[in-house]
């Protein structure tokens, strides 16, 4: 049972593929894959430790097929509690004592046989017989993987039942959410739901990550125990005679990172996963907010807080602007990978020459390293004569380092904040570096907004109190919209004062985000986010591997039609515009990235909320 508790404290992170590890050993088809904790123990042991080194929490038995039915094809019936035993033993000898071992074990038919009721007593003394010999041999959990048939499924977990160890039944899934008999998933998970012989309901195998993403969004919401995910590595291709599965980890990451904001509590790998795909989902979902356990940040009200926090118009040009309900503009550039700021700084003032109210300067985006963001926002202002909202991101420092920052940042002249969690650092170019997160972003704002009150993070009062202007993110259009709506709340609880969006391609989600927010009886200003395409490859890297961006096949068709660049640029424009136009009466302004650096695409983006020649604010601006 103390599986099921580590399993809804905190998820959990099973290992990947065995059967895939050993062939790529050089072991053949046509052999006992079971019978190899006799004959190669060292193989396998080697195995499970390869997933212990990579981060595993769960360490799955060599057992896929080893009850009687099986292997009696090899000849070896008699050797089932012999094989299950020894299997134990070796995953336990690599996991050691804080890991969990998982009694492996598959179906006794074929995905091309069909369920015969009169066979069901053989199969149930066949599962029985094995899941008695793992019991007897120490797992904590018995895993039933990889099942096709529904009456076969029910018929294993009643014999897991009788050993007294938790029950994971998961089942096959295939693209369009359907079983692999092409049943619908809903109607499976909610038997097994409803089945006191389970205690947890899995996925696994089948079409790879997105089919299992598109079987989860349909069964989550159905299901009352807790689920698990282990998808395949992709569809499998053949290449020189040999079976390959070819996503990367970067790509299975990516999914079980969304699999986590379903809700779902463990995440391991079916076929062609590898220790490195467990390694780097590993390190991605310990450092997502809501698994990692962040120190906890005290909030200082203002009566009880070293001094009275300045009001916002007080705090900047753009804080004062948006106050005043004028529509504002910022525009995003990165800073350079070298040291070279001249470039950056030219387009600052072209922005600046334009009216545009402030530069957005991320922090390190998509965990790469570049200059420094707060020198780059002071080089800005001091030098360019536009403000900066630098992006403050939790991952690379600890909480006394962020204190620092934010201290410095105040003497600096920089005063809009933009704080940010930030992306994994496996998303970037230095895999081995470490993600932080001593806090999230509401803790860090929680302590940004106690800086603001005269207070460290100690809780010492000082004097002055720093007058930030504290930004969040929000996410439109985020997998999992219940949590996103509770995180936006608890961050403008902890002290934010406006938010700046993920791009957003589709108004109407927009809408209706603020629309729930607004319906809590709060609000802050919203800035969106606004990315003008510049080509329909653009559109589809957009859509497929920015998290939190959703793309709509209106969007790329358009884009898709476009023949030359030039007219790829316009279009993106032109339905930039059109966003801007139909969100513009609830949003406070606009913050547009320049794809590519191309500055002039971003400003022909804002022209009809910029300043005309003559100094004038636009038509467009004043609506």
């Amino acid at each position: 049972m103390d599986f099921l508790r580590r399993l809804k404290e905190s998820p959990l992170i099973f290992d990947g593929a065995m059967g895939t590890m050993i062939y790529a050993r050089g072991v053949f088809i046509n052999t006992c894959y079971d019978e190899l904790n006799l004959t190669q123990p060292a193989l396998i042991r080697g195995i499970h430790a390869e997933y212990v080194e990579a981060g595993a929490d769960v360490i799955e038995t060599n057992t896929f097929g080893a009850n009687a039915i099986k292997l009696g094809e090899y000849g070896i019936a008699e050797r089932v509690e012999e094989i299950n035993a020894a299997a134990v033993r070796l995953a336990r000898e690599a996991a050691g004592s804080d890991r969990f071992v998982a009694g492996a074990v598959g179906p006794c038919l074929s995905n091309n046989q069909s369920w015969i009721e009169a066979h069901r007593d053989r199969i149930a003394a066949a599962f029985a017989q094995q899941i008695g010999a793992l019991t007897r041999a120490g797992v904590d959990v018995i895993l039933l993987e990889t099942f096709v048939h529904p009456e076969e499924i029910a018929v294993a977990a009643a014999a897991a039942r009788a050993g007294g160890r938790p029950v994971i039944a998961s089942f096959v899934i295939q693209t369009g959410g359907l079983t692999a008999l092409g049943g619908r998933v809903e109607a499976l998970a909610a038997a097994l739901d409803a089945n006191d012989d389970v205690d947890v309901i899995g996925v696994n195998c089948g079409g790879g990550p997105a089919a299992a993403f598109e079987a989860l969004e349909l069964l989550m919401p159905i299901v009352r125990k807790p689920v698990i995910a282990m998808p395949n590595a992709g569809l499998p291709q053949t290449v020189g005679g040999r079976t390959l599965y070819l996503s990367t980890p970067e790509y299975f990451t990516e999914y079980a990172k969304r699999f986590i904001a379903l809700g779902v509590r463990g995440v391991g790998g079916c076929c062609g996963t590898t220790p490195e795909h467990i390694r780097v989902a590993a390190k991605a979902i310990r450092a997502l907010s809501g698994v990692k356990r962040h120190i906890e940040v005290r909030a200082y009200a203002a009566e009880t807080a070293g001094a009275a926090a300045a009001p916002a118009e007080k705090k900047s040009r753009l804080a004062a602007a948006i106050v005043s309900g004028r529509k504002v503009s910022s525009i995003e550039l990165l800073p350079p990978r070298d040291c070279d700021l001249t470039p950056l700084l030219e387009r600052a003032r072209q922005c600046a020459a334009r009216g545009v109210d402030a530069i957005n300067i991320p922090d390190g985006p998509r965990a790469s390293a570049r200059v420094s963001p707060m020198v780059t926002a002071e080089a800005l202002r001091r030098e360019a004569g536009i403000e900066p909202i630098l992006h403050y991101c939790c991952r690379d420092r600890n909480l006394i380092g962020m204190q620092s920052d934010l201290l410095g940042a105040q003497v600096a002249g920089i005063r809009n904040i933009l704080i940010i969690t930030g992306d994994p650092p496996k998303l970037g170019d230095y895999p081995d570096a470490t993600g932080v997160f001593d806090v999230d972003s509401i803790g860090l704002t929680t302590v940004a907004a106690n800086l603001n009150r005269g207070r460290d993070i100690g809780g010492n009062p000082f004097h002055p109190p720093t007058t930030l202007f504290l930004g969040v993110g929000a996410n439109p259009c985020a997998i999992a919209p219940e949590l996103e709506l509770a995180r936006f709340r608890a961050k403008m609880d902890a002290g934010a004062e406006f938010a700046i969006t993920q791009p957003v391609f589709d108004p109407e989600s927009l809408l209706r985000f603020l629309d729930r927010v607004e319906s809590g009886g709060r609000r802050i200003p919203v800035l969106a986010g606004v990315w003008p395409l510049v080509s329909f490859k653009n559109a589809e890297f957009m859509r497929n591997e920015v998290p939190g961006v959703s793309v709509p096949d209106a969007v790329l068709e358009r884009m898709r039609a476009r023949r030359t660049r030039e007219d790829s640029v316009r279009e993106g424009i032109a339905i930039a515009r059109e966003i801007c136009a139909r969100i513009a009466e609830r949003v406070a302004g606009f913050q547009v990235s320049a794809p590519f650096g191309r500055v002039d695409i971003a400003l022909e983006t804002l022209a009809p909320f910029l300043p005309r020649p003559d100094g004038r604010r636009s038509a467009g601006e004043a609506a």
